[in-house]
């Protein structure tokens, strides 16, 4: 994408304009997207997007520019910029008289797809979306279908002046499908969208057909659903996307981009009892194919498995290069962008509560009256107190240990870590789902995670 001499010619120019740390980013990327509605095909689109970042260290603080020119004019440019803005362009500092010894890390391919990407037609995917379609037709209440592939492949460069040289092809692909349930004026919806960091082998690993029958007998669900009761109440918590609640209320206080401006309610608080016993909370960037995995990071750091919380004690935190300076605390591998034009942050990758020793329905059967939230959907979060709102996509009224009626309608409502405490069992059924999460580096692929939780008391949101 870029050769070494080029490259190293401009880390050195930034050295000698006095910067203390320099590095760039360079990334190629192509998207394909394609969706089916009510059995027609209403868009295929592709794109090609290209371009790198400079960014430079004076201390503690950060110049970053980019560019899509990736020329050495173009690069030369970006760099010329930044050292003006600092006052040191035409500045000779002695640290960039030498040469750069880059190490270069061979990719270990331990997410590369099966299937490359672009090696299917068109006509592949759009019997795939097809399929998924007509799988979402399972009831004459099934009124409309949308059905849609998202691919990604992203190559990206990343070098600095330390020496970090790292290269890494990431592929990505997901499966959407909305179905729309209507019985006179009501109207409910349904959704599923599996992806992983695989190519087409996805609708192997999710056939269309049964992604589709999964969206249709949730919005089904909905539809004959009762509005949900209001109050304190124990709510057990689905599995892998019902891990969204703690990624969002819990997870981003833990990121360096937080604690180190002391924004968070947990900085400071290593080593102090911030969770339930019962709870291991996990950032991993190493899971095989998983949506929110790479080998490396933005930054070129080797991605790892990080322990957060350990049996409800703070192990660690997510921590980039610039949290590292800010506060001491080794780099995780964490730092994430959307892309070239954004310098990176502290991100979660794929975040999870760790299995526990209990079955499911032992958790249910120890409620005598609360809420099974089933799915979870969208909602809000404060940054920094983690104060949250999540609608239940899918939900069940617990009765004397055993599920009753669908309710809709349901809003959970509290505070991350207050609602982490209050965790007082864990079934063994791990499971993670895919979603895009947003911060100041933009948007990046994330998985969140966990088994089924029964929390002893939440403040439920209802119309009953």
């Amino acid at each position: 994408m870029l050769s070494p001499d080029l490259v190293e010619t401009l880390l050195r120019q930034a050295l000698k304009g006095g910067a203390d740390f320099a590095e760039i980013y360079a990334e190629r990327s192509r998207r394909r997207r394609m969706i089916v509605r009510s059995g027609r095909l209403e868009e295929a689109i592709s794109g090609l997007d290209y371009g790198a970042g400079l960014r430079l260290f004076f201390g503690t603080e950060v110049v970053y520019a980019y560019t899509n020119q990736l020329t050495r004019e173009g690069l030369q440019e970006a760099l010329e910029t930044l050292l003006r803005a600092k006052g040191a362009l035409g500045q000779v500092d002695e640290r960039g008289a030498g040469g750069l010894d880059f190490r270069k890390a061979l990719p270990k391919g331990l997410h590369t797809p099966r299937t490359p990407y672009g090696e299917k037609d068109k006509r592949y995917r759009l019997e795939r979306l097809l399929e998924a379609e007509a799988g979402a037709r399972i009831a004459p209440e099934i009124r409309q279908v949308e059905a849609s592939l998202q691919e990604w492949e992203q190559e990206v460069l990343i070098a600095n002046t330390e020496g970090t040289w790292a290269e890494e092809k990431r592929v990505r692909t997901r499966l959407f499908v909305l179905a729309v349930a209507q019985d006179g004026t009501e109207v409910q919806t349904g959704y599923a969208a599996p992806g992983k960091s695989v190519g087409l082998e996805l609708f192997d690993l999710f056939p269309p057909k049964e992604v589709g029958a999964k969206a249709a007998r949730q919005a089904l669900t909905n539809l004959r659903a009762k509005p949900a009761p209001a109050g304190t109440m124990p709510v057990v918590v689905g599995n892998a996307f019902g891990g969204v609640i703690f990624h969002e209320a819990l997870g981003h206080l833990l990121e360096t981009t937080s604690v180190a401006k002391k924004a968070s309610v947990l900085a400071d608080r290593l080593g102090e009892e911030v969770a339930s016993p019962a709870v291991t909370y996990i950032d991993d960037g190493t899971l095989p194919h998983a949506w929110g995995s790479t080998e490396v990071d933005d930054e070129g750091h080797p991605t790892e498995r990080t322990v957060l919380i350990e049996r409800g004690i703070l192990k660690s935190y997510m921590v980039d290069r610039l949290g590292h300076l800010l506060t001491g605390y080794p780099m995780t591998g964490s730092g994430r962008r959307q892309d070239y034009t954004l310098a990176p942050t502290s991100r979660m990758r794929n975040t999870f509560i760790a299995p526990g020793d209990k079955e499911v329905e032992d958790l249910i059967a120890s409620v005598e009256f609360g809420l099974y939230a089933k799915e979870l959907g969208g909602g809000q979060v404060k940054p920094g107190s983690g104060e949250y709102n999540f609608a239940v996509q899918e939900g069940y009224i617990i009765r004397h240990g055993r599920l009753e009626e669908p309710v809709r309608g349901a809003m959970l409502v509290g505070k991350g870590p207050e609602t982490i405490r209050k965790v007082v069992a864990v079934a063994k059924d791990w499971e993670n789902a895919p979603g895009m999460c947003g911060s100041l580096s933009g948007m990046v692929p994330v998985e969140v995670g966990q088994p089924h939780v029964l929390v002893s008391e939440i403040v439920v949101g209802g119309r009953a």
